[in-house]
């Protein structure tokens, strides 16, 4: 008895230790994607033009990284602090911490080469080698042609400094481990041509990560079968809850009996005025779609995204859009 006593007492040091190691290698090793590479990428106007319309109207990096205003429906930014960041993602929007977005002006980006701006975004590691949780689609950017990468990173060397900064983030118990295993190395593409539109519009729709609101996830993992069929939820606080809409060709519960002309609308009337802006009180119906920012999306490429939609797998499965659990 006293043997077996003994031989358990050195199993459960023997697992204690492996459990201490498996989390020191996966805190103080990880993540490992390999250092920034020596980039510097020239601010021509060609490039900062580009940038500017892929942060704002594809890869919306300003919507996010910019203050939201929750009481207009789709929730535009404020434009008086573009790229400062200050968003905040904690239990109220049934987030598993507190994290705040970051400043991506010149006055916090300052001191980080292109070469850590490019690796940030496209392999969600940071300057000082920690890593971005995924809130940030950079699994979606590491998958952009390096060109429209460095063309973002122009423009957002180009936008108005903003001295703002905010507390550090704060994961739960164990995603503030497992954080550090989610970086991986990037998978660039090249471009494809405009004329192939089936491939520009696949090419748009990786670029504007629609897959990562657009597909149902458990615990972030996309479920087999449900790319771009919608039902992923989003905590609005309160209580509210709104649901990514089913955008696969499917004729019943998603965009099958669209028009390409009814899709492109339903993007641009946020551009060109048909749209105005409308005042949302708690409770009430709200989205967290970045519509007045889509919407200056050139029409020629959300028609490529339509092609390209209309060439997905048809997905029945009926989303209720949105739901306020205490019925206020």
């Amino acid at each position: 008895m006293k043997k077996f006593k003994k031989w358990m007492a050195y199993i459960v040091i023997c697992i204690a230790l492996a459990i201490v190691a498996a989390i020191s290698y996966v805190t103080l090793a990880l993540p490992n994607v390999g250092k920034p590479q020596n980039i510097k990428v020239e601010l021509t106007p060609q490039r900062i033009e580009h940038g500017k319309y892929l942060a704002n109207h594809v890869a919306v990096c300003v919507d996010c990284h910019s203050t939201r205003k929750w009481d207009i429906f789709a929730a535009p930014i404020d434009t008086a602090v573009l790229g400062a960041g200050g968003e905040k993602f904690d239990a109220r929007v049934s987030f598993p911490g507190e994290v705040y977005v970051p400043n991506i002006t010149p006055a916090n980006l300052k001191n980080w080469t292109d070469g850590e701006i490019y690796r940030a975004i496209t392999t969600g590691v940071k300057k000082d080698g920690s890593a971005i949780f995924p809130i940030m689609p950079w699994p979606s950017y590491s998958k952009m042609d390096p060109e429209d990468v460095y063309d973002i990173i122009a423009y957002i060397r180009t936008l108005q400094p903003h001295e703002t900064s905010y507390p550090d983030r704060k994961l739960n118990f164990p995603l503030n481990i497992i954080v550090n295993t989610m970086p991986k190395k990037a998978e660039p593409v090249k471009k494809p041509s405009e004329g192939d539109t089936i491939a520009y519009g696949a090419y748009l729709v990786q670029s504007a990560a629609c897959r990562d609101c657009h597909t149902k996830a458990d615990k972030g993992t996309p479920i087999p079968g449900m790319e771009l069929a919608g039902g992923n939820e989003y905590g609005l606080g309160g209580g509210a809850l709104v649901r990514a809409s089913n955008i696969t060709p499917d004729k019943e519960t998603g965009i099958g009996n669209w028009s390409k002309e009814q899709f492109i609308t339903r993007f641009t009337q946020y551009a060109n005025g048909a749209a105005k802006p409308t005042m949302v009180k708690p409770g009430q119906f709200q989205t967290i779609m970045p519509w007045w920012k889509y919407g200056g999306m050139a029409t020629k490429d959300l028609g490529a995204i339509y092609a390209y939609l209309k060439t997905v797998k048809p997905v029945k499965n009926s989303v209720v859009k949105f739901q306020n659990k205490q019925g206020s």
